[in-house]
């Protein structure tokens, strides 16, 4: 009987320790949450699948106003609609620095080399932002 208590336990701990990645449309609905959290409620904000980015630890995306996209008015346009990624592991957003282009944004990620805000990271399952 100890042994099977034992077996168990090992299992279930196994399980724990394996982490399963999010799926694109898990990401993609992370991100639709994400742009209805910061922007106004006048705006109807649409991600732009077009231009999303895939990388292997998560997905990038850029996001724009259904409105301006259907009519390029430029009154109609979010601003900044900065990009921003979705974790593949943890479901964050990490929200990218509107004064950088993308590209460096991804370097200064993917060195650990990001600045800091206290709105660098949303945590869609607790819905709040943090610095870290």
């Amino acid at each position: 009987m100890k042994e099977i208590i034992d077996n168990f336990s090992i299992q279930k701990q196994v399980k724990l320790k394996i982490k399963i990645m999010l799926t694109n449309q898990e990401m993609l609905k992370i991100a639709e949450q994400f742009t209805r959290k910061i922007v106004d409620k006048n705006f109807a904000p649409n991600i732009v699948l077009e231009e999303a980015i895939e990388k292997p630890y998560g997905n990038i995306y850029r996001y724009q106003s259904k409105e301006f996209l259907l009519t390029k008015d430029i009154y109609k346009a979010i601003t900044p609609a900065t990009p921003f990624l979705v974790e593949k592991k943890t479901g964050r957003v990490v929200t990218f620095a509107s004064a950088m282009s993308l590209e460096n944004n991804i370097k200064a990620y993917e060195n650990g080399t990001m600045s800091r805000a206290s709105d660098t990271y949303w945590y869609p399952d607790e819905d709040r932002f943090s610095s870290k």
